[in-house]
């Protein structure tokens, strides 16, 4: 969800040396009509998945046909916080715009109150993203090195 922290997150992962791809930014993602939301770009994200590496690799993002990918991944874990904190977090941050109207607000509530619950059902972990972002990133390296079980 928006404002749990996982642009942060990532870019923590990054500088201890993980591979990461935030599939909101860089091509990795696509407005579709039919899916009536953002999807994923099928083949790009096949190929990352694919490619073969030493380093873990953490993928980010919320898209329509995300699920398709799930059997390849072995981890989907759902960063979480209230509604309060995320609305909280978006109004300080300074690197993304998104979350300052009111209607991206109204839409972020709507998606915590319908999509956070298939996010929570569907995931194989959920982190407390109240916390702070060194436990975050902590929590993340131990349900990689723990294989993701």
């Amino acid at each position: 969800m928006s404002g749990t922290g996982k642009s942060t997150a990532l870019g923590e992962l990054a500088q201890l040396g993980f591979r990461t791809v935030d599939t909101d930014e860089g091509g990795w993602s696509s407005w579709s009509e039919s899916d009536g939301g953002y999807v994923w770009n099928e083949e790009r994200i096949s190929e990352l998945l694919a490619a073969e590496t030493d380093a873990g690799l953490y993928v980010s993002g919320t898209v329509s046909n995300q699920g398709r990918f799930y059997p390849r991944f072995d981890a989907i874990v759902l960063l979480s916080a209230p509604p309060d904190v995320l609305l909280s977090r978006l109004a300080r941050r300074t690197n993304n715009s998104y979350g300052k109207s009111r209607e991206e607000r109204e839409l972020i509530l709507r998606q915590v109150a319908e999509v956070e619950p298939r996010l929570r059902r569907a995931c194989t972990h959920e982190i407390d993203a109240t916390q702070p972002i060194d436990d975050v990133v902590a929590a993340l390296i131990e349900i990689a090195t723990a294989g993701g079980t």
